[in-house]
């Protein structure tokens, strides 16, 4: 990831689903200037991803809020429905909100872009976690392989908050 700790979140054009339509904005209007979690996942409704790392916040949202953090974003390279359908399959709440990166805009500009083609997914994002505090970098954890989530989850995240 070319993106390091104390660096500025660049601006990028991401998606989300506003009154369930698409709605391109820069990440930081979305994000704001709070103190916030960014997870970036290779896409919705993949294994890893399905079972550990999106579960893994939606079930320690409430601590995590404790302990500070405002609000939680995940983007992932998908559009916004599917985002959406994730989002809502997993029961996500009001602290979670669902970013899509569909043209590899944000996930580019930070370098966590992977290769998986020869798993039928084109390109995708890196599978990481970062603590982000006025849209800087203030942590970040990328998993070496996208198959893992033992750093960038919400457990390995609750630990360093």
């Amino acid at each position: 990831m070319k993106l390091k700790v104390n660096d500025q979140i660049p601006d990028a054009k991401i998606f989300n689903l506003v009154d369930g339509e698409p709605k391109e904005q820069n990440i930081s209007e979305v994000l704001g200037s709070k103190k916030i979690i960014l997870f970036g996942l290779p896409g919705a409704f993949t294994a890893t991803c399905s079972k550990l790392h999106l579960p893994g916040y939606v079930k320690n949202t409430q601590k995590i809020i404790e302990k500070g953090i405002n609000k939680i974003f995940c983007i992932a390279v998908n559009d916004p429905y599917v985002m959406n359908a994730w989002g809502l399959a997993n029961n996500i709440g009001e602290n979670i909100v669902m970013l899509a990166d569909p043209y590899l805009s944000f996930t580019k500009l930070i370098g966590a872009e992977v290769d998986r083609n020869s798993k039928g997914m084109g390109v995708r994002s890196s599978r990481y976690a970062m603590i982000i505090k006025n849209l800087q970098a203030q942590n970040i954890q990328e998993e070496e392989e996208t198959k893992n989530c033992g750093i960038s989850s919400a457990e390995g995240i609750l630990d360093i908050i």
